[in-house]
């Protein structure tokens, strides 16, 4: 079960979920620490990511972890508030230049290709003191910021990710606001941001293809969530339909407009103009591109990149009583199958990133396809000998093998979730996506490989898994 040769083995990690150095070196403050610090129990017993896995002054201990994988790839993260303190190029912090170019320098002296997010949910504070997503200047400034990363490291980095998976931060930061700035607008915040995230990636798309594409020759995307999206009943029409529509919401909302036409969805349109009508608004909650916008954002990406982790079934659901909120506005309930293992809110199912790929082939003209996160969890305290968690991991790959050799899906890269336990969001510390193990009570950080590492590191070394289909 060989792997094309030249396929990308990868790990991924983001800056504030492993950097810590929150204040260090003139760094500026993210939204995150403003949220971690407010309290209030919205991360698990009120952890942050102060120190989180200590990299800003560990990166050669990270380096080794990636030597030690033999990865082909490393996903990471640049902190904005780092590099640019209030988000503006008014001021640079040099420390934090020269941070990122010592890993870039690294890598790539290791033989090990770098994928540079630009920004993975940690806006500069300033920012979001200005209205963050929500408001249209933020276009601007990150464009700006864009720019500022392709001329400072693009002549070593040709795989960038603008920004990584626009769906769930709109959702969970501007709609639910469960993320920072923590305040929802259950129906309205959610689009708005999207409706300014597709313009700031397609903005920063334009800027590299410009102004620096000819000379760095490297590619641009975003990265999208995708959760794979069956109808409860497969004989049920209305469930087949809120099926469709689900994903027509949760990935095409955003793919559709950049890869192929520069619009949102029909059915999304129709939904929510229908629903606002019945609201009461004058016109729908959905804000519109102009015909002008949507020449800037249709084909603004160069490879399509995708993260999964877990597959849920959907039913129809009618929103009679004319709920706000974005559910409501699909008219869906999602749940798992009973049967699934899960843990938190991953159920495991390797088959449903098959069907995800053959469906980005088929929906998107067959793009080169990155799966930029894919990763399974350990509740704390996580064995060591992580043998059921490799079990998924391979399940996966013997489904990724199925996706190119029998779906002719044109699969380049695969990056696991995560080289390190890390700081993951509102679960704080208690849930270990990591290949190595830390200790985040030893102040040395120190990382230990789990099965699950020098398992990976077989795959890599051969190119694949050694059983057959």
């Amino acid at each position: 079960m060989a792997f094309p040769v030249g396929f990308g083995w990868a790990a991924a990690t983001a800056a504030y979920q492993i950097e810590g150095g929150w204040d260090a070196d003139g760094k500026g403050p993210c939204v995150w620490d403003t949220f971690t610090h407010q309290g209030g129990e919205r991360v698990f017993k009120n952890q942050t990511g102060d120190v989180a896995c200590g990299s800003y002054t560990l990166w050669e201990e990270d380096l080794k972890c990636i030597k030690q994988l033999g990865l082909t790839h490393y996903r990471f993260s640049l902190s904005w508030s780092r590099l640019l303190p209030d988000g503006t190029t008014g001021f640079i912090n040099q420390k934090g230049i020269d941070y990122y170019n010592k890993i870039i320098d690294d890598l790539l002296k290791n033989g090990v290709t770098p994928i540079v997010t630009l920004y993975h949910f940690d806006l500069p504070q300033a920012l979001e003191d200005q209205g963050g997503w929500l408001s249209e200047s933020i276009i601007e400034s990150f464009d700006k910021y864009a720019q500022f990363c392709f001329s400072t490291f693009g002549d070593r980095v040709k795989q960038w990710i603008t920004i990584n998976e626009a769906n769930v931060l709109s959702v969970m930061a501007y709609d639910l606001g469960m993320f920072p700035p923590g305040i929802p607008h259950c129906g309205t915040g959610g689009y708005q941001a999207a409706h300014n995230l597709i313009k700031a990636h397609a903005r920063s798309w334009h800027s590299y293809d410009s102004l620096f594409r000819k000379e760095q020759k490297g590619m641009v995307s975003l990265s999208l969530f995708a959760v794979w999206l069956e109808p409860t009943d497969p004989n049920s029409v209305s469930d087949q339909e809120a099926a469709k529509r689900a994903i027509k919401f949760h990935l095409d909302f955003f793919a559709k407009p950049i890869f192929i036409d520069g619009d949102y969805p029909e059915v999304v349109k129709s939904q929510i103009a229908s629903m606002s009508q019945k609201q009461g608004y004058s016109s729908s909650r959905l804000p519109e591109f102009t015909e002008e916008e949507k020449k800037m954002i249709k084909g603004t990406a160069d490879f399509f990149a995708v993260q999964y982790y877990t597959t849920r079934l959907i039913k129809y659901q009618e929103n009679k009583k004319g709920e706000l909120g974005i559910l409501q506005d699909v008219e869906i309930e999602f749940f798992p199958d009973p049967s699934w293992k899960n843990v938190d809110w991953i159920y495991v199912v390797p088959w449903g990133v098959r069907k995800l790929l053959k469906y980005i082939k088929d929906t998107y003209n067959n793009p080169v396809i990155y799966i930029t996160e894919n990763g399974f969890p350990q509740r704390d305290p996580a064995p060591l000998d992580d043998t059921q968690r490799w079990e998924h991991f391979r399940q996966t790959f013997q489904e990724l093998f199925k996706a190119i050799q029998l779906d002719k899906v044109n699969l380049q890269v695969y990056c696991a979730w995560s080289l390190l336990d890390n700081f993951e969001w509102n679960q704080g510390y208690s849930s270990r996506f990591g290949l190595f193990h830390v200790d985040f009570e030893d102040p040395a950080r120190p990382r230990v490989p789990y099965t699950s590492a020098k398992e990976y590191a077989k795959i890599i070394r051969n190119n694949g898994l050694e059983a057959h289909l």
